[in-house]
C-alpha cells in the first residue's frame, strides 16, 4: 500500500507528460487538461491502496481510457449537433479559430531570437507530423518513444498485442521520418 506522499509525488512527476500526450491526441489545450485532471482523481480515488511501482501502468491505463472516453463523448455531441443544426437553421455555431498548436516552454543554450525562432518552428513541424499519424499509430508511438514503456506494457495499456505495437510504432516511425524529410529537418 503507497501513502498520498507518494501519490502526489507520482502525480506531480507525471503530469507535464501526460499532458502533452492528452493534448497531442485530442488537439485541444482545455480537453487536455480536463482530460488529465479525470485520470489523476481516478486514480487517487481508486488505486491508493496499491502499491507505487504500480502507479505508472495504471495511471497510463486510465489515461488512454479517459482519453477514449473523451472521443466517444465528441463524436455523440457532434452527431446531436449536426442534427440539431438541420432543426434549427441560422444558429451557427463560431467556434475558436485559433491556432491548436501547444505552445511549449523552450529553453536554449542560446538567447539568440533566431535560433528560439528556428527551435519553435521545428517543434511545430514536429507537432503537425504527429497530429497527422492515425490514432493508434499515435497512441503506440508516444507510450512507447514518449513515455519509454516497453513493448509489453505498451499493448497492456493498448489492448492489443505486442505485435500489433510493434507494427504500429514501425509504421509511426516511418511515416514521421518520410514527413520531416518532405520539410527538410533533421534530428
Amino acid at each position: 500500500m503507497s501513502t498520498p506522499e507518494q501519490l502526489s509525488h507520482f502525480l506531480a512527476e507525471v503530469e507535464r507528460r501526460a499532458y502533452r500526450h492528452a493534448a497531442y491526441t485530442v488537439r485541444d489545450d482545455q480537453a487536455a487538461l480536463d482530460i488529465v485532471q479525470d485520470a489523476m482523481l481516478k486514480l487517487a480515488e481508486k488505486y491508493l491502496d496499491r502499491p507505487a511501482e504500480e502507479y505508472p501502468m495504471l495511471f497510463q491505463r486510465i489515461l488512454q481510457n479517459t482519453i477514449r472516453d473523451y472521443f466517444r463523448r465528441q463524436k455523440v455531441r457532434n452527431f446531436w449537433t449536426t442534427a440539431m443544426s438541420f432543426v434549427m437553421p441560422g444558429q451557427d455555431d463560431h467556434a475558436d479559430d485559433g491556432d491548436a498548436i501547444e505552445h511549449l516552454q523552450l529553453t536554449s543554450e542560446s538567447d539568440d531570437p533566431a535560433n528560439q525562432a528556428d527551435t519553435t518552428q521545428r517543434l511545430a513541424i514536429i507537432q503537425e507530423a504527429l497530429e497527422k499519424l492515425p490514432a493508434r499509430q499515435r497512441e503506440a508511438f508516444l507510450l512507447r518513444y514518449w513515455e519509454e514503456m516497453d513493448t509489453a506494457e505498451t499493448a497492456t495499456i493498448m489492448g492489443c498485442s505486442e505485435g500489433s505495437v510493434k507494427t504500429h510504432c514501425s509504421r509511426a516511425v516511418h511515416a514521421l521520418s518520410k514527413y520531416l524529410e518532405s520539410k527538410e529537418i533533421t534530428l
